[in-house]
């Protein structure tokens, strides 16, 4: 767990959210700032500052794409995006790596 990290709080149980799915690698919950109708956060459960991190280690990249794909046949999501945002000039803020999942509305492109 990361100090001052509010994913590594999140899951330790320090911090309440509503948890959508988890299990041994993963946490995933609804995101507190929705941008559409679904958003939910995944993320792993031991720190991992970013994408590029993540990578790095391909036990938890595969760990959280099939969080992911357990999350979208569990909700049902025919249609989704999947992001991740890498660094603060990128949207991240929140540096434990974290996969947005967003649906229930049209997505265009391009984002933002």
């Amino acid at each position: 767990m990361a100090e001052d990290c509010l994913f590594c709080a999140i899951v330790a149980g320090e911090v309440a959210v509503t948890k959508v799915r988890e299990d041994d690698d993963t946490v995933a919950f609804t995101d507190v700032n929705p941008q559409a109708p679904v958003h939910i956060l995944v993320v792993p459960k031991r720190h991992i500052a970013d994408i590029a991190a993540l990578g790095a280690d391909p036990q938890a990249s595969a760990a959280l794409l099939h969080a992911i794909r357990g999350l979208v046949d569990a909700e049902r999501l025919a249609d989704f995006r999947t992001v991740f945002n890498t660094g603060a000039g990128a949207g991240q803020s929140v540096f434990h790596v974290h996969a947005h999942v967003l649906a229930g509305r049209p997505m265009a492109w391009p984002p933002g």
